[in-house]
């Protein structure tokens, strides 16, 4: 962690924030059967690594979104055996800043054109906008069911000079199948603070008793673009975002093992300490490569605040807001049960920050 006093190291509401719920925008139909599942090829290795990163794309100043996937391309060349990467599962915001096709082969193909593995991903907020001038309309998520909630793997027709073909996820809500982790992708739409159908929180409820049967075997992480918790000083906590899923929680008396988010343009973890049962880990891993980084709220900030019983029990742990990164998670399966876990890594390839996480 920075120790840097003018920061305020605790999440916070942005006051005074006008609604722009009027930006939610309708999303395509699926592509396969509900309830959307997608199987990850099984290695029967008792060790799952993969990379999480959000907010890659940009389009001015480029040269973070290659130097992330530079590294993480390179862990996949260099790490062997169970300790290679299999996959990345990208937490939202590909291509800015309205989801446009022109923009995949600069913003995405490229800089990934060397990562080996496949990439999963659910939509952020830039990749669901719409571009109101647009020389040819199109929809929100066109391009980003293109690239990957296609019906079989093929050539992309904006992908440019690339070799990576499309992927088939089911639908823009949807759940990875692996042999150590389910990891349920919500949408979570264009507004600032996210939205949610009741549609998808009926299905969210269900996914989530359908993963925790599977438990204490498989691990459960739940991946949303919009960062519930927060204490940057661009968007604050999203207080939508944290009455869906605490209330799906305590709805279900189910909760994840890992809650993972983008959005915000800096690395965060917080702690939810909860009056019965374990605490739950909520990741921000949205510095994947926008040139223009989120840093902490100043300490004497008159627009935000932390003072909410909503925020109580959540705790910034660590954090990193003043360079690029990525998170690699490592599901592993031993006699003592399944544990998670996650190193974050700078650009630079320094590691800044490590967790475990036990299953439960």
């Amino acid at each position: 962690m920075q120790n840097n006093p003018k920061r305020l190291p605790r999440p916070v509401f942005k006051l005074n924030v006008p609604d722009d719920s009027f930006k939610f925008l309708p999303v395509p139909p699926p592509t396969g059967q509900h309830p959307y599942h997608l199987s990850h090829p099984a290695t029967g290795a008792d060790k799952l690594v993969f990379h999480m990163v959000g907010d890659t794309g940009g389009f001015r100043d480029t040269g973070f979104q290659h130097k992330v996937a530079s590294v993480m391309a390179a862990q996949c060349e260099e790490l062997t055996g169970d300790e290679r990467p299999q996959f990345l599962f990208h937490l939202g915001d590909i291509v800015y800043n309205h989801g446009e096709a022109s923009q995949y082969a600069e913003q995405f193909f490229k800089p990934y054109e060397n990562y080996a593995g496949p990439v999963y991903a659910i939509a952020g907020n830039h990749d669901s906008d719409v571009n109101p001038v647009a020389a040819q309309p199109y929809k929100s998520l066109d391009a980003f069911k293109t690239v990957f909630c296609a019906t079989e793997h093929k050539a992309v027709p904006f992908g440019g000079d690339t070799k990576r073909q499309s992927s088939i996820q089911p639908n823009i809500y949807w759940t990875l199948e692996t042999e150590l982790a389910n990891i349920i992708g919500m949408h979570s739409n264009v507004p600032k603070f996210g939205v949610v159908t009741d549609e998808q929180r009926n299905w969210l409820i269900e996914e989530l008793k359908w993963a925790d049967k599977q438990r204490p075997g498989k691990a459960m992480i739940l991946a949303i673009h919009h960062a519930p918790y927060t204490a940057d000083f661009n968007h604050g906590c999203s207080l939508p975002m944290i009455e869906l899923l605490e209330g799906v929680f305590a709805e279900t008396g189910i909760r994840p093992d890992l809650v993972a988010s983008g959005h915000v343009h800096n690395y965060q973890r917080f702690q939810h300490k909860y009056p019965e049962g374990k605490p739950l880990t909520f990741l921000v891993a949205g510095a994947g490569g926008y040139d223009e980084l989120h840093w902490l709220v100043g300490e004497n900030d008159p627009n935000y605040t932390p003072d909410s019983p909503l925020l109580t029990n959540v705790e910034l742990q660590d954090y990193s807001d003043d360079k690029h990164g990525f998170l690699k998670i490592a599901v592993e399966k031993t006699g003592q049960g399944v544990t998670i876990k996650g190193e974050y890594y700078l650009y630079t390839g320094e590691v800044a920050d490590r967790f475990e996480i036990a299953v439960s």
